[in-house]
């Protein structure tokens, strides 16, 4: 049973939303970001493990999973074709000589910076054609949106 809390009605009926909203939008944005600058087709999940390698650094596969909250056979997987692919490279872990440790290539850094700076220009497009109003609110939302992720990041940690 859904719990409603008496002083918070909307909660729920928000929360359902933005769930049901966030994987079109991001499938769209990365769709539209991706045929903009004629980016390769790369799968969400590979995008994921850039991004996170992208703010990390190098990370062993153990700790990339554990951060993405993927199996480790899905991190294997991934990491090798990746590897095939030209968009990370394996290197021995720092400090232990027996386990390895993933990076970017500099393939995958300019993919990355193209793919941002595509997206960056397809959603400033996409904004400018809302209202101001529709602006200001979507730029005083990113704050939430951040501390919310953050707190879906904490909770997954746990």
């Amino acid at each position: 049973m859904v719990d409603e809390r008496p002083d918070e009605p909307d909660l729920h009926r928000v929360a359902r939303r933005l769930s049901a909203e966030i994987g079109p939008f991001r499938r769209t944005l990365l769709g539209t970001a991706r045929r903009s600058v004629a980016l390769p087709d790369i799968p969400d999940a590979q995008i994921e493990v850039l991004r996170r390698l992208g703010e990390d650094g190098w990370s062993s596969p153990t700790a990339l999973g554990r951060s993405l909250g993927l199996a480790r056979s899905t991190v294997s997987n991934l990491v090798q074709v990746m590897e095939r692919d030209g968009l990370v490279e394996r290197r021995l872990a720092r400090g232990d000589g027996r386990s390895t440790e993933v990076g970017l290539t500099r393939l995958a850094e300019r993919r990355l910076a193209d793919y941002d700076a595509s997206a960056e220009r397809v959603l400033v497009d996409a904004m400018v054609a809302l209202s101001e109003d529709d602006r200001r609110v979507l730029a005083a939302a990113m704050p939430a949106l951040e501390r919310l992720r953050a707190r879906l990041d904490e909770s997954a940690a746990v």
